[in-house]
């Protein structure tokens, strides 16, 4: 099922057509929109895992984007996807994400409860359709970078509001009317469309790989508790079940043992950072890379046949084996370098600076505000709406930018 594609090409402010004299798609245009967009540059300052700034081998938001935004084209690709649509969900994925990473997101969260919440996913909507400056409605209001349905629908991991017992969501309630828009000709339901479900897991595959990477490199990781514990063994087991993955701890544990047993992981257990062993873990990237997602397309492939395949003619097939290993990578970073001896009080302190910068700025709008910021400050009618203008600008700063402000509005008050 598809769309149509002058449904799916639409944008919602019309655009008078552009000579460009070298005839891009729509979706083209789409791409090169989120990758010149401000939103998109402040990435390079905003914590992936490790803090940004700390290391330079270290991945930040712009450079995870970049890696996702590869493997969704590759993967699409090889799907029938338009490569520029789910190359274009890559890139702009976590444009919505604030200063300190998934902490920074909690702490928002709770900061926002009275205007809804706050989650990544929804604000990357919200930058995309609201915040970021390119295109004007006829009512003078910002319509965002103005993407294609096709795009923005793609974006959509979450294509949903916030529901009781679901941590993610990606539409906040002043959204409705976007979101109503963009998910025109879905079927009914939470349903995603294929580029969605393509870019969601090439974010998967990005995370627990490329994470392990740079937890091995900067002496988070070590392969050998596990090789050798098997109390260690189990207990990672119960933290992917917990936060990662439906499967019982017991069957986690047999993916494990495989996983650790095969050759293109056992040189990792002495990484020592020299060249030959920079070789090694690379070449242990790209092995895991290549089999997520080689593995993916073919068994999307024999469900659904060659393709062609684009937006709601297929689902993507995640082999159950292949999703245990990916969500076991993903809980080697969480509990070995999220969840590192040390890192709480510095959680802790990032919290409180976000909570910082939110109660000061609630103090000091408009006057404190961006000059972005401020109109919509002063435009917005109720207290909850005035709450959500300060939650943006917030969530639009860097890392850096964040410890800069709290300095100026908080610490030197």
């Amino acid at each position: 099922m598809s769309a149509g594609p002058g449904l799916d090409a639409a944008r919602l402010v019309t655009e008078a057509p552009k000579d460009t004299g070298y005839g891009r798609s729509p979706y083209e245009r789409d791409r090169a929109r989120v990758l010149h967009s401000a939103a998109f540059r402040r990435l390079a300052a905003k914590t992936q895992v490790h803090t940004a700034g700390t290391d330079d081998f270290l991945r930040t938001r712009l450079t995870h984007s970049l890696e996702v935004a590869q493997i969704a084209r590759e993967m699409g690709a090889r799907l029938g996807c338009d490569p520029d649509v789910v190359d274009t969900a890559g890139l702009a994925h976590d444009l919505g994400h604030p200063p300190f990473g998934h902490n920074g997101e909690d702490a928002l969260d709770a900061l926002a409860a009275g205007c809804g919440g706050f989650e990544g996913n929804a604000q990357t909507l919200r930058v995309l359709t609201r915040l970021e400056a390119k295109v004007l409605g006829p009512d003078g209001r910002s319509a965002g970078l103005n993407l294609t349905r096709a795009s923005l629908d793609a974006v959509a991991k979450y294509p949903w509001e916030r529901r009781p017992g679901r941590r993610k969501f990606g539409v906040y309630a002043d959204d409705r009317p976007v979101f109503a828009w963009l998910r025109e000709g879905a079927p009914p339901g939470d349903r995603r469309c294929l580029e969605a479900q393509v870019m969601d897991w090439a974010d998967d595959v990005a995370y627990s790989v490329h994470d392990v990477e740079d937890g091995i490199h900067g002496g988070y990781v070590s392969l050998r508790p596990l090789l050798v514990d098997a109390d260690e063994r189990r207990a990672l087991c119960a933290d992917v079940a917990a936060a990662y993955s439906g499967e019982a701890p017991e069957d986690l544990g047999e993916v494990l043992a495989e996983l650790l047993a095969e050759p293109v992981l056992a040189p990792l257990a002495a990484y020592d950072g020299s060249h030959r062993a920079l070789a090694a873990l690379k070449t242990t990237t790209s092995v895991l890379t290549g089999r997520f997602v080689s593995t993916v397309v073919a068994a999307t492939q024999e469900r659904h046949g060659p393709g062609p395949h684009r937006r709601y003619a297929a689902d993507l097939v995640v082999p159950r084996r292949i999703r245990a290993q990916c969500a076991l990578l993903k809980g080697i970073a969480l509990r070995y370098v999220m969840r590192r001896p040390g890192a709480g009080p510095r959680y802790a302190q990032q919290q409180e600076i976000l909570a910082d910068l939110v109660a000061a700025l609630l103090d000091r709008a408009p006057d404190a505000l961006d000059p972005v910021f401020a109109p919509l400050w002063r435009a917005a009618p109720d207290d909850a709406a005035r709450l959500r203008v300060v939650v943006d600008q917030v969530a639009s700063l860097t890392d850096p930018a964040a410890l800069a402000w709290h300095g100026r509005l908080v610490t030197l008050r």
